[in-house]
């Protein structure tokens, strides 16, 4: 018994009109479903025979409280949970369960939450997650995520899976060191290189950025608009690392690298917290370094740590960011229980009291996201105002940079970080990093261009 397509995403409320929607869905439901796989039969989604039982929910360990707060508000509802490592730094395990699965036509969870954004590059192929926005979640709801924030997730219109939170990048600065040194908070590229090579001069030992992170280029190069990683077709993606907008983002790693004020350790080393934890001015970041690497690795007191926009460079119309990071749910084509699994799918990406008071990165949701943005404000940790920057940012992500069945993180590290730690610059090892993004590219399947 199967049912057809599937992708991946995150989000959502259940109401009145999710259940016509659904209704209308089981309408089409027969014995057995469609055993399409892909795309061909993507938009005649049939579900298998809704029988009911047991929701299998699979999380990672950081979602599990959301799976335990829906079983303590839904006491009725009964819930299988599974952890597993979400996917983590691209383990492909999802993908592998899946396939297995599907040879033995059983053991496919209701619903899944991946740490993944590029999980539906195979998942509707596969034929595992469902058309969400063909009458399982009403318009209304999905129309509450922010902007761009569900394109991970939409295969020719269809939406088939749901963002969990975003990632998007904005400049952490230290407002205490800006004010003691008197320094103003940069606006554009040019005023942040021109700041950095002033703190290596009047102060030096102190950083005003990172490079040592497999997720360097999300943070710099995607927000650069440098287009190495534009995804045009579901097998189809255009690589050029070479252009202008890359090398000229390149060149400021590069100038801050040399002169110092740019680490090359991870935020997450130790040798990081020992020697760079308290020598932090600026650090353009994701919107979780706030708890994950200020808060909760560093310790630095309340107070201190700001948020301003990312800079952008100077003439830039279309203000653009990064991404690093943000998770996805996806529900089951395989399904059969789609009125538990989609209540389930919409509670926890859109509930205030877990995305808001419980999940600890920025939501997708705009409506979760400033519960999200109260309670971080309400915690007295940050100086000054977050709120604007960080909504200002989740609308400006660079849509440009794609979500392909290939890790970006994987083949960084394994070609450019190599070529840093001999000694070489990034603006040289560009042509290396198209060579590498090409090849893995091809290896998936992939047509590549330039």
């Amino acid at each position: 018994m199967t049912a057809t397509a599937g992708r991946s995403v995150q989000r959502r409320r259940g109401s009145a009109g999710l259940v016509l929607g659904l209704a209308a869905v089981l309408a089409a439901v027969t014995a057995c479903g469609n055993g399409g796989s892909g795309t061909s039969a993507q938009n005649e989604f049939q579900p298998v025979q809704q029988t009911g039982g047991p929701l299998t929910v699979w999380v990672d360990s950081t979602r599990l409280p959301a799976a335990q707060l829906y079983q303590k508000q839904h006491p009725s509802a009964k819930l299988n949970i599974v952890t597993y490592d979400g996917d983590a730094n691209g383990s492909n395990y999802l993908q592998t369960k899946v396939s297995l699965f599907n040879r033995t036509r059983s053991g496919w969870p209701d619903v899944v939450f991946s740490t993944q954004n590029n999980e539906v590059s195979w998942a509707v192929q596969a034929g595992f997650t469902a058309p969400l926005n063909k009458g399982l979640i009403p318009d209304a709801t999905l129309s509450g995520w922010a902007p761009g924030a569900n394109d991970p997730c939409t295969v020719d219109g269809t939406l088939y899976c749901l963002r969990n939170d975003l990632a998007q990048t904005v400049l952490w600065y230290n407002a205490s060191l800006m004010q003691q040194w008197n320094y103003a908070v940069p606006k554009t590229w040019e005023e942040y290189q021109a700041l950095g090579q002033r703190v290596a001069a009047e102060h030096p030992g102190y950083l005003v950025g990172t490079a040592g992170d497999n997720f360097t280029p999300e943070i710099y190069l995607w927000a650069g608009k440098c287009g190495a990683n534009q995804i045009t077709g579901r097998k189809a993606v255009k690589v050029n690392t070479t252009s202008p907008a890359c090398t000229r983002m390149a060149a400021l790693l590069d100038t801050l690298v040399q002169n110092r004020t740019m680490s090359t350790s991870s935020v997450f080393s130790s040798d990081f917290d020992k020697n760079a934890g308290d020598k932090i001015s600026m650090l353009p970041g994701p919107s979780w370094f706030g708890g994950s690497i200020f808060q909760e690795s560093l310790k630095t007191p309340k107070g201190q740590i700001a948020v301003a926009p990312l800079p952008q460079w100077s003439g830039e119309t279309a203000p653009s960011v990064g991404n690093v990071g943000g998770g996805t749910w996806l529900l089951s084509a395989h399904s059969a229980n789609l009125k538990e699994a989609t209540d389930f799918l919409t509670w926890v990406t859109t509930s205030p009291d877990y995305q808001g008071q419980v999940a600890p990165g920025y939501p997708a949701n705009t409506t979760a996201a400033k519960s999200w943005l109260a309670k971080q404000t309400a915690s007295g940790y940050y100086a000054g105002d977050i709120t604007g920057p960080m909504q200002a940012a989740a609308a400006q992500v660079w849509p440009g940079w794609g979500y392909g069945q290939f890790s970006q993180e994987a083949i960084w590290a394994a070609t450019v970080t190599p070529g840093q730690t001999a000694g070489k610059t990034i603006v040289s090892l560009l042509p290396d990093w198209q060579k590498a993004i090409t090849d893995y590219a091809k290896s998936n399947g992939y047509e590549v261009s330039q």
